[in-house]
């Protein structure tokens, strides 16, 4: 049986969708006459789409592969059958796309592909990472094993990025806000008040004038400085596309305070997580080293995990072969050191990646602790220059005054 999507009317013209399961598009067809409704159009669930990532915009996001995942490894763990446990994760889930691709691996399981392989025709949703643990747990006969240490990862994964996400957050908002209030105090309110001092006959504080100055320039150049952000950022966003350009970006970054420490950090923790899950599913180190590259984003480090499987290939351990790059932290590299010479490999970059990740918690609360700050004593400056070059002109001309 295979899963089918369907688009149909009923006798008063409402239009419906959803899945069935049925042999062909015509039985379905049939189903749907039977019912009292006209099929529109009845399409078997596919994906061909090729993917690398954990999300595509027809696959999972991080919280539907994680909650997918862990229902499967729960259920299967259980002793349900695999066809079973997958129709349950399917009515389970209030995911459209959780649910045409839980039915859709269903299906080609039940024509008797393997997990792994029905997985690999929907690779928007599973990404080479999971399809080469899946199999490997397949292989080894401890499928609900490795489903289950696969739904920890995934976990992790989803926790990290919410940190990460929710740590900028607030920044985010708090420097849209500074900039934005700044630049509507000298657009509009501004030049209605030092309007005022400009018509008098007397020598402006060069606070004030230059106050003038700078409304004057938002109010005559505001629109064509808005339009060049926006090209500098789409040009910003083409220029990123170019692998040389990008790499130098990434390299830089790397040496950048605090910034370049979190980019590290993150990456690495990416890589060893990776690296440790496959490892302990019992794929060759040489295949989890390629898996384990493509979850790098920081390109630099990315290429020096890509000329270290050359030189594993040839013989030399993975410490030593990545420590030649200078690009990962060192206690990184004792710990997979440790992990060589013990044969406890995937246990000691398991280790690794828990250091990395609470190095990492620790350098963006720095970060933050640091920027927020910093924004708000930037912003109060800029507030202080204004309310300044305003009063500054009044308390001249008390004195005139007086």
């Amino acid at each position: 049986m295979a899963a089918f999507e369907y688009t149909a009317v009923d006798a008063r013209g409402k239009q419906h969708k959803g899945l069935l399961e049925g042999d062909t598009a015509k039985g379905i067809r049939q189903v749907l006459r039977e019912r009292g409704m006209t099929p529109l159009s009845v399409t078997e669930v596919a994906e061909k789409a090729s993917g690398g990532g954990f999300s595509l915009s027809r696959g999972f996001s991080a919280g539907d592969l994680a909650l997918f995942t862990r229902q499967l490894a729960t259920l299967v763990r259980s002793g349900l059958p695999l066809e079973e446990a997958l129709a349950a994760v399917s009515e389970q889930t209030e995911s459209g796309r959780v649910k045409r691709t839980a039915l859709g691996v269903r299906a080609r399981v039940m024509e008797g592909q393997t997990l792994s392989n029905a997985m690999s025709e929907f690779p928007g949703a599973f990404n080479k990472l999971y399809i080469a643990t899946i199999a490997a747990g397949e292989h080894s006969g401890h499928l609900d094993n490795i489903l289950e240490r696969l739904a920890d990862y995934v976990e992790g994964r989803q926790q990290m990025q919410q940190k990460i996400v929710l740590a900028s957050v607030y920044p985010a908002i708090l420097t849209f806000v500074a900039v934005a209030v700044v630049i509507i105090l000298l657009a509009t309110v501004v030049p209605k008040i030092v309007g005022v001092f400009a018509s008098m006959d007397q020598e402006l504080p060069g606070l004030t004038k230059g106050l003038i100055a700078v409304s004057e320039f938002l109010s005559s150049y505001g629109a064509a400085l808005a339009v060049g952000t926006v090209v500098a950022v789409i040009a910003w966003i083409v220029l990123m596309r170019n692998h040389a350009f990008a790499w130098r970006v990434h390299r830089n970054r790397l040496r950048w305070p605090l910034i370049g420490r979190l980019v590290r950090g993150i990456n690495t923790a990416r890589f060893t997580r990776t690296l440790s899950i496959l490892s302990g599913s019992g794929v060759p180190v040489l295949d989890a080293l390629s898996i384990s590259e493509q979850v790098v984003t920081n390109l630099p480090m990315r290429d020096a995990i890509h000329a270290a499987s050359k030189r594993v290939r040839e013989g030399e351990p993975v410490s030593r072969s990545l420590a030649q790059s200078k690009l990962f932290p060192p206690i990184t590299l004792h710990l997979l050191a440790s992990g060589e010479s013990s044969g406890k490999l995937d246990e000691m970059l398991d280790r690794a990646a828990q250091n990395q990740e609470r190095e990492v918690e620790t350098t963006i609360a720095a970060v933050m602790g640091v920027f927020e700050p910093l924004l708000i004593l930037t912003m109060g400056g800029f507030v202080l220059m204004i309310v300044l070059a305003i009063l500054l002109p009044i308390f001249n001309l008390n004195q005139l005054v007086g």
